[in-house]
């Protein structure tokens, strides 16, 4: 005789329904974080509880569900499908996918608030992450398992940032994750064909909740973001994720505490603000070999009001990254591109993940570039200027003219220490800030074409010996040759 398998769960009821929050009666036995399902089929999860009732959200449209429906729950925590099969796909906020490409093959399930790695299961950060923007790697160097703030007003290139480090991962064997939260799903669309048009789609996953999506759906986002990172961060792989972006978590986390009827605090946002971020990015690091070895980068992106980088939500995830890169309105109206303010940015891993060359090619010129601005200021007071600051100032010109770089265009390792070396060898400001333009935009081909050995080098050693110095001295003589400069 065939006995069937007992299915054994706790069952209550809806009282209560307001934009995707259900208070529900008869499950004295829930968790925070436990699955709960609809009549419908529709999931959700439990995110606070009392003695007389607790409180769920809705995963989907909130309409299909109402008023004196059954609630069931089996204890389970929410748990997503990770794995290898992700890659090349983009999902939604419980990893379905959302791309018309079919089902995903999983290997695995992942807890969407899984407890980050302790300290014993981490090692330093050694390795630099490459993201192929001049500014950034030669200024603020970034390292893989590091969590960098990128922060600023809308619409002044904190996509374009995460998107050209992305592209600049090609052949990196590094695992590239892109969170889009609360943007529109047509901006997203274009995010992705950006992608397909520069080949990432082999070592890129998506994860979209866009504004459309539920506010439940938006706010579990970028922890599944997370969770399908971790898969792969313990199975030895590199992994970087960019969090697009964090103002707008918040304020979808703002929306459902103020309908959970929680106290506000400062811009009405709750008290436990601060641990919803700090507990995802405690999840970015490397692990020790015998815990997987890998690590996970975070790139979290956060909205400046009018600049205002003391704002709450941004002041807060300073206090937990390793460092921001805050952009700056003024300095992109005015054509400086990435709009980086380097007397703002700091990365607090530092030179230490810098390969030989560029750290040595690196030193001082931040300060190089800080005097260079203030002079600035002191010309358009019409100040006379001693010969002295005046040649500071031809040669700060030149180094602006060097760090702005177009979207989309990441530029190598040997790229940036070629051109580095001729600023540091002081052969530019000779030259016409035309010239200076023609030769970064020139030398590098030229070098390819003629240096392929030496090219080859530079990306893999990352060194400036004599041998070297003497190549590239040879090869700058020789394009200034050819190129009839100077």
């Amino acid at each position: 005789m065939k006995i069937n398998a007992l299915d054994i769960r706790e069952v209550g009821r809806i009282e209560e329904l307001k934009q995707g929050i259900v208070k529900i009666s008869g499950l004295p036995n829930c968790s925070y974080g436990e699955v709960i399902e609809f009549e419908n089929g529709l999931k959700g999860m439990i995110v606070e509880f009392n003695p007389e009732c607790a409180y769920g959200i809705i995963f989907g449209d909130e309409h299909k569900v109402k008023v004196g429906d059954v609630v069931s729950s089996r204890g389970g925590l929410l748990n997503v499908p990770v794995g290898s099969a992700f890659v090349g796909r983009v999902v939604d906020s419980l990893a379905r996918p959302i791309d018309g490409k079919g089902h995903i093959e999983a290997a695995d399930t992942y807890s969407v608030f899984r407890e980050a790695a302790g300290v014993m299961e981490r090692e330093p950060i050694s390795e630099t992450l490459h993201t192929g923007i001049k500014i950034i790697d030669m200024l603020i160097p970034l390292g893989k398992g590091q969590r960098e703030l990128v922060v600023g007003d809308r619409q002044i290139g904190k996509t374009s940032i995460g998107l050209d480090t992305i592209i600049n991962q090609k052949g990196k064997n590094v695992i590239c994750i892109y969170c889009w939260i609360g943007g529109s799903s047509a901006a997203f669309n274009k995010i992705i064909q950006t992608l397909r048009q520069h080949g990432a789609m082999d070592y890129f996953l998506g994860v979209s909740a866009p504004a459309g999506a539920s506010t439940s759906e938006q706010y579990i986002c970028p922890y599944t973001a997370a969770a399908l990172g971790e898969y792969f961060m313990y199975n030895g792989k590199d992994v970087l994720i960019i969090f697009d972006d964090l103002t707008k978590h918040s304020w979808v986390y703002r929306q459902m505490s103020l309908l959970l009827e929680r106290a506000p605090g400062r811009e009405a946002y709750p008290g436990d603000i601060f641990f919803l971020h700090s507990q995802l990015m405690e999840r970015a690091g490397r692990l020790k070999k015998e815990f997987g070895g890998g690590s996970m980068t975070f790139f979290p992106l956060a909205e400046t009001l009018q600049g205002d980088i003391t704002g709450y939500i941004c002041s807060n995830i300073v206090s937990m990254t390793d460092g921001q890169i805050y952009l700056n309105t003024g300095l992109f109206q005015e054509g400086f591109k990435p709009a980086i303010d380097l007397e703002l940015s700091v990365s607090r891993i530092g030179s230490k993940v810098q390969c030989p060359a560029i750290r040595q090619l690196s030193a001082g010129l931040r300060y190089e570039y800080v005097r260079f601005r203030s002079l600035l200021r002191l010309t358009r007071l019409r100040t006379k200027l001693s010969p002295e600051a005046a040649e500071q100032l031809q040669r700060g010109k030149v180094l602006y003219e060097l760090l702005i770089q177009e979207n989309s265009v990441p530029l190598s390792q040997a790229e940036e220490i070629a051109l580095f070396y001729a600023f540091y060898q002081k052969i530019l400001e000779a030259l016409s800030i035309e010239q200076v333009k023609y030769f970064k935009i020139n030398f590098f081909n030229y070098l390819s074409n003629h240096y392929g050995e030496l090219v080859n080098e530079l990306n893999t050693k990352g060194e400036l010996g004599d041998e070297i110095k003497a190549q590239l001295d040879k090869a700058i003589k020789d394009f200034f040759r050819s190129a009839k400069i100077g």
